[in-house]
């Protein structure tokens, strides 16, 4: 039997990949807590810098079992459930422990990518897509609520009236149009996937790891602030951030050298 998870280390990079095809790699209990725990592995190791999310061909996710979820009443969204232990635990399923990811992560979209999937791709902090790319929220199909942040991080990816208008309507928003309406930074062939999106993570791993984690946690916490307390707390955090400016000087010039050969 294949492993559930397949994970790979380049260099910082730890790239996560769901591996249930058969099923196009559909949430069930199974694969919630083995994705959930290679996440967390990925967030306590110190040699990894960024963390790439994507899906064994032919899907990203397909989103929540739902065989495993009509059979069981399995809760899988990260929603209420009666066990307190449940509660409680950090990495119980990959959406949180993807909100709780203080490293970078990238989601590489290779496919559908569908509802609890989709959710599970809008915690990355950004996403690259494979040209077969292809997102759709069926929550108002199959009659559930979402319990993984649809309603909060669709808008925000794309605005309000589009967010509305793909949760109303079901239907699926490919990979070029998903790049224009701002939910996706890149679409790239299929086959360059990956090493298009280590590439860009190898970018983010060059840099100072403790700075762009609190970058990250910084643009996290303002994104949840209206403009005025978000530049208030940007400032405060400005004013009590620790520079050591010998250091400061010597990346300086790092920086005006890669800028040369980015030209």
């Amino acid at each position: 039997m294949s492993e559930i998870v397949l994970t790979e280390t380049r260099d910082a990079v730890r790239i996560i990949t769901l591996n249930r095809p058969e099923a196009r790699n559909a949430l069930n209990t199974a694969l919630h807590r083995a994705s959930a725990a290679a996440l967390a592995q990925a967030e306590d190791d110190k040699d990894i810098a960024v963390v790439i999310l994507t899906g064994s061909d032919p899907a990203f996710c397909a989103g929540l079992d739902l065989k495993e979820l009509g059979a069981s009443g399995a809760n899988l969204s990260g929603g209420r459930t009666e066990n307190a232990d449940e509660i409680e635990a950090r990495w119980n399923n990959p959406i949180q422990a993807v909100w709780q990811m203080t490293k970078p992560v990238i989601g590489a979209i290779n496919g559908a990518c569908i509802t609890g999937g989709f959710e599970l791709a809008l915690g990355c902090d950004f996403l690259v897509a494979s040209e077969r790319a292809a997102f759709g929220d069926t929550h108002g199909r199959v009659g559930v609520t979402p319990g993984g942040g649809m309603s909060v991080f669709l808008p925000m990816a794309i605005g309000l009236r589009r967010a509305k208008e793909l949760t109303f309507s079901g239907n699926f928003l490919l990979a070029q149009p998903a790049l224009e309406a701002g939910l996706v930074n890149h679409v790239v062939p299929h086959d360059e996937l990956i090493d298009f999106t280590t590439a860009l993570a190898s970018d983010i791993a060059s840099n100072d790891s403790p700075t762009v984690r609190h970058l990250k946690k910084l643009y996290d916490h303002n994104s949840r602030l209206a403009p005025g307390p978000a530049l208030d707390h940007e400032h405060d955090v400005f004013r009590d951030y620790k520079v050591d400016f010998a250091e400061l000087e010597r990346r300086r010039e790092k920086v005006v050298e890669r800028g040369r050969t980015q030209q």
